[in-house]
């Protein structure tokens, strides 16, 4: 009976020298140290700041600006008012943008395409990228098209860190009363700038924050300050600003030259 037991207390000890013996020649495993998964989330949240923002805000602060909350696609009937005709003047915006027959041109929160659908007449030989991260608004935009038989109009559902666009490849892009509801601003138009060429164009249309008798709540508008500030912080140049709408800045930046 004893030697019995002593033969498998044998066998056990044996069995645990086998497993410790290959444990050390095993390769080391891979664990992710504590260090660089902080640094990686701190790089990537590092140009925002979170803490109590105002009434119906986000809370998500970037370069001292609350960014405000997207308008969803239920407000669609808001973006196709009547009267905005008379108070943001589209045909002047597009005008002022000064679009050649071959351009390829982005229209980034493009919405239910009120400008993505003036732009492209003007450029029948190029492209228009009509982009918006919300699938319903791209569904408005595809019907409108259909109805209007316009064949060079590219729908692109972007992300809201990237507009998903192919690199250097448009003329010129157009933000109308949309980059204040990004909730990454910074990482979108790093992306946008590398999908300009050289050269290319930001024309950036936003509500007048310098002007208090803008009936436009605090959130939805921008100082021309502030927007230099954001803009020129990813490299792009600012141009000028064209006083030609009654409510907005229409502001114009440049990618650069190499």
């Amino acid at each position: 009976m004893q030697v019995g037991r002593w033969k498998r207390v044998t066998r056990v000890s044996w069995l645990l020298i086998v497993v410790v013996v290959l444990n050390a020649c095993a390769p080391p495993r891979e664990v992710p140290s504590d260090s660089d998964e902080d640094t990686t989330t701190s790089a990537a949240d590092s140009y925002y700041e979170y803490r109590e923002g105002s009434d119906q805000g986000t809370g998500k602060f970037y370069m001292g600006r609350e960014i405000a909350p997207v308008m969803g696609h239920r407000g669609a009937n808001w973006l196709e008012r009547p009267e905005r005709e008379e108070t943001e003047l589209p045909s002047r915006v597009v005008r002022a943008m000064n679009l050649q027959p071959s351009d390829v041109v982005a229209d980034l929160g493009a919405g239910t395409g009120y400008f993505t659908l003036r732009i492209a007449p003007e450029v029948p030989n190029g492209r228009v990228y009509a982009v918006d991260i919300q699938p319903e608004m791209l569904s408005i935009i595809r019907e409108r098209m259909r109805k209007r038989e316009l064949h060079n109009i590219k729908l692109v559902r972007g992300a809201p860190d990237d507009p998903k666009l192919p690199d250097s490849t448009l003329d010129a892009a157009l933000m109308v009363d949309a980059y204040h509801e990004f909730s990454h601003p910074r990482e979108m138009m790093v992306h946008l700038k590398e999908a300009l060429k050289p050269g290319g164009k930001v024309y950036l249309v936003e509500y007048r924050a310098e002007d208090p008798t803008v009936p436009i709540k605090p959130l939805h508008k921008m100082t021309e300050q502030q927007a230099k500030k954001e803009l020129t912080a990813v490299g792009l140049h600012w141009r000028r600003t064209m006083d030609v709408l009654p409510q907005q800045h229409l502001m114009v930046f440049q990618r650069p030259m190499p």
